[in-house]
């Protein structure tokens, strides 16, 4: 009995404990569930509480809005542009929240209005953009709305042409990559911090430009945190996707980039686009490469205001869009998940119009630029290279054996690489060799003409380093790294090849300063092998047109004729804070009459400072470059007749020495002007002109030129000779002029 009752009590016992384990296990499983339910919310919403769940609708309806009101401001003519990111902005408020402001780089699009909106720029400074006031802070109202700049926002001036940031974001990217390699540049690189990322956006349509596909190449090849964003929305204006792009999804065309972390999403889809986002971010920061966002987006306006879409897209497939709208859709996700009333709702939207009518009134008086400000930052208005104090040319002290131009660029290289570690020199072939592991085995390359020979063993590969087969790829890359305070000195291995690099340099390099109206600068030095006169250099290695950069402002160029000059103005350009195209003769590289002793360390000539090479008092003969030395012996030949020729040489042609002009000018009375390029349309007319409009009463004969045939140049060495200027040209010249 008792063995029973101690069972039945065990057995009670046991029930007992049953009863209690059911219990807990139901007090267990109610709270599993409610941590599984937790979790789950926590991953439909990606992490986010109500609050920036709200946050994304306000700012995305916020976007929108500004878009609507600077519609009707154009309506009422008080802004005179208009593009709007409506259908976007899910993605691009997914990308600012991911990412972070002021610590990290952007290089956004037109389109990218949410994504500033964001990162912290208000409706107030958007609406002074449209109306083109002094306090943008975009541009300072010089550039058209939506054209994104902001400093403390790590926003780069960007700018109209489609694509050019993509190059400048792989730059931007780049020069983090050299600081952690170089620990003497972390404290000189603009924000450098070991582990930011860089955003570049483009849409759909831009993904059919060129440098889109090099920015990736490099990106891919040197594995830098660059998050490709790609904002598809099926137009390019009227273009459709499959027409600009093969097969219709650019991200199908990037598969076999490596190291490339690949993700599409919907891009209407703010808690998709943001997970989205994150996984890329996290990618970048760990240094594992770039990554690849393909975002599927709409655009349920036009292209812009001076576009209809109705034109070219039907009724109906705008209404497919109209439904998928993300301003529609997520906030009826909101509502329906309980995380807001539809009171609350329309309270936030009423909020935000009441705030967007306040900074319209605001920007509406905000006051306009004052007219002359438009010669405001076209240069630096700091550093000033035409001063006195890049002047020690006077009195300069030479030493050693001569050397040739070559000999003397490449001893300024070598001495400013030293004094300053910001510069960083890479080209085609500049490089001693690529392979690190043979420059103990081989003499080594240091460019076609040898002119960067042994930079790279001095100074190591992260400084000096060959360039892909591109040359808007050099520039462009050489941009993003001066907005971070780099100092790049880059090579276009031949003038003929620049071309496809003057997308960048005319619309972006020289134009950073003075469209941002001194709030970026990209002083990067552009080294151009340039001229003919090499026998065999032909069409395309042989091209002197110097009158396609002289006319762009922003833009200083040097063109020495001589190995000294060569020295000191190469110093002057590395120190200035403004881009220059330095431009170095071929045939003068290694000519024995233009040797020099090597100056010191400090030697600079200023741009704007002309010199005298010959005295003389019947005629002067105003060039530059090649032409110097056919000058001087046609001016020995003309001496002979008894003519006395002055030959004046510019040395930069922007700016240029009037002050040496006008003296010349008043001295002999009688002018030639003589450069390489082709006559007609050419730099020579510009000095021709100004000559006789402000110094026509010193003349006694009318200003000649001398110049190439209007043909390109000839492989044959005869016809060569026909096309390009000789002595003999001038002393004909010269000689007819003094008939006068």
């Amino acid at each position: 009995m008792a063995t029973a009752g101690r069972k039945s009590e065990g057995s009670a016992d046991k029930k007992n404990t049953n009863k209690r384990n059911t219990k807990a296990t139901k007090g267990t499983t109610k709270k599993t569930t409610r941590r599984k339910s937790t979790r789950s919310k926590k991953n439909k919403f990606k992490g986010l509480d109500e609050k920036a769940l709200i946050g994304i609708y306000r700012t995305m309806y916020q976007s929108r809005r500004l878009d609507d009101k600077e519609i009707q401001l154009k309506g009422q003519n008080k802004v005179f542009f208009q593009i709007s990111g409506a259908g976007h902005e899910a993605i691009l408020v997914a990308a600012g929240m991911a990412m972070k402001a002021g610590y990290d780089w952007f290089y956004p699009y037109y389109r990218d209005r949410a994504l500033m909106l964001q990162l912290g720029m208000t409706p107030l400074e958007m609406l002074q953009s449209a109306v083109g006031a002094e306090a943008d802070p975009n541009s300072h109202g010089r550039q058209m709305p939506s054209h994104w700049g902001s400093v403390p926002l790590n926003v780069p001036s960007q700018s109209s042409p489609t694509g050019t940031q993509a190059l400048q974001a792989v730059g931007a990217a780049e020069a983090s990559h050299i600081a952690a390699k170089v620990e003497e540049l972390q404290d000189k690189v603009t924000g450098f911090k070991g582990d930011e990322v860089v955003y570049m956006s483009v849409g759909d349509g831009t993904t059919s430009e060129g440098e889109f596909w090099e920015a990736l190449n490099t990106a891919c090849n040197l594995k830098l945190p660059v998050i490709f964003l790609v904002e598809d929305n099926g137009y390019a204006i009227s273009v459709p996707v499959e027409v600009g792009t093969a097969g219709g999804s650019i991200s199908d065309l990037v598969l076999g980039f490596p190291d490339l972390f690949i993700q599409k999403c919907d891009g209407c889809d703010p808690l998709e686009s943001y997970a989205t986002f994150q996984k890329a971010v996290k990618y970048c920061r760990e240094r594992k490469g770039p990554a690849f966002i393909h975002a599927k987006v709409i655009r349920p306006y036009s292209h812009s205001l001076s576009d209809d879409e109705r034109l070219y897209r039907p009724e109906e497939e705008r209404q497919k869009d109209a439904e998928i709208d993300p301003i529609k859709t997520y906030g009826e996700f909101l509502m329906t998940e309980g995380i807001i009333s539809s009171e609350d709702l329309e309270k936030v939207r009423n909020e935000v119009d009441e705030e967007i009518a306040i900074a319209t009134d605001e920007a509406l008086v905000s006051p306009q630029p004052a007219p002359e400000t438009a010669h405001r930052n076209v240069y630096s208005e700091e550093i000033d290279p035409t001063s006195s104090e890049f002047d020690t040319e006077d009195g300069a002290e030479l030493s050693g054996k001569p050397g040739t131009m070559v000999d003397l660029i490449n001893r300024c290289m070598h001495t400013e690489m030293a004094r300053d570690p910001r510069i960083v020199v890479f080209g085609e072939d500049v490089a001693d060799v690529s392979r690190e592991e043979y420059l103990d085995q081989v003499k080594g390359k240091g460019g076609v003409f040898k002119v960067t020979a042994n930079l790279q063993r001095e100074f190591g590969s992260a400084r000096v380093f060959n360039s892909p087969l591109a040359e808007a790829n050099i520039v462009g890359r050489a941009i993003g790294m001066a907005t971070r305070g780099l100092k790049p000195v880059v090579e276009i291995q031949f003038f003929d090849y620049i071309f496809p690099a003057y997308h960048q340099i005319r619309n972006e390099l020289a134009l950073m300063r003075w469209r941002s109206d001194g709030d970026w600068k990209s002083p990067v030095v552009m080294r151009v092998p340039v001229g003919g006169y090499l026998k065999g250099g032909a069409v395309y290695h042989s091209q002197s047109g110097t009158t396609l950069f002289s006319h762009i402002p922003g833009l200083r160029i040097a063109y020495p004729s001589n190995a000294l000059d060569a020295n000191g103005l190469l110093r002057t350009s590395i120190r200035c804070d403004d881009p220059v195209l330095f431009l170095e003769h071929k045939h003068l590289y290694r000519q024995v009459y233009n040797k020099s002793e090597y100056p010191s360390d400090e030697f600079m000539i200023p741009f704007g400072k002309a010199k005298v090479t010959r005295e003389g008092t019947d005629v002067s003969i105003i060039t530059f470059g090649a032409l110097v030395e056919r000058s001087r012996q046609a001016a020995k030949k003309l001496e002979k007749n008894g003519i006395s020729a002055e030959i004046v040489d510019l040395r930069s042609l922007a700016p240029y020495d009037w002050d040496a002009i006008v003296e010349t000018v008043k001295k002999t009375n009688r002018v030639i002007v003589a450069h390489e390029d082709s006559l007609s349309f050419g730099y020579g007319a510009e000095i021709a002109a100004r000559i006789s409009n402000e110094l026509f009463e010193y003349l006694d004969a009318p200003v000649r030129r001398v110049g190439a045939t209007d043909t390109f140049v000839a492989y044959a060495p005869q016809v060569e000779d026909y096309i390009l200027p000789q002595a003999d040209d001038v002393e004909e010249a010269v000689t007819e002029l003094m008939k006068y």
